[in-house]
């Protein structure tokens, strides 16, 4: 098992916590819940080793289209980094939105 972690600044609060999807083969779960520390935290379950650099790319490249301040997690079970992409703009658009919203 490795464990990545990556911080970012952020500026944008999310207004509830989120959990989307499910650790299975080949695919992860993200968990989002609030930081009120103006940064964003990513940490990385993840069974398959060796592909740090693969991650932080996912990594910098969510941050900079969601610039939420939370803490995130993600448990993997060998997604894709599309799969992951997908995953985590699910979890944000949980977060940021009212259960009120339609």
């Amino acid at each position: 098992m490795e464990k990545l972690i990556y911080t970012f600044p952020a500026t944008k609060t999310v207004k509830r916590p989120s959990h989307v999807g499910v650790v299975g083969s080949g695919d992860l779960e993200v968990l989002v819940e609030p930081n009120n520390n103006n940064e964003t935290i990513v940490e990385i379950r993840t069974g398959i080793t060796g592909f740090q650099d693969t991650w932080k790319k996912v990594i910098e490249r969510f941050v900079s289209q969601h610039d939420i301040s939370a803490f995130i997690t993600v448990n993997d079970f060998g997604a894709t980094p599309g799969v992951v992409s997908i995953r985590l703009a699910q979890a944000v658009e949980v977060s940021i939105n009212d259960s009120n919203d339609n």
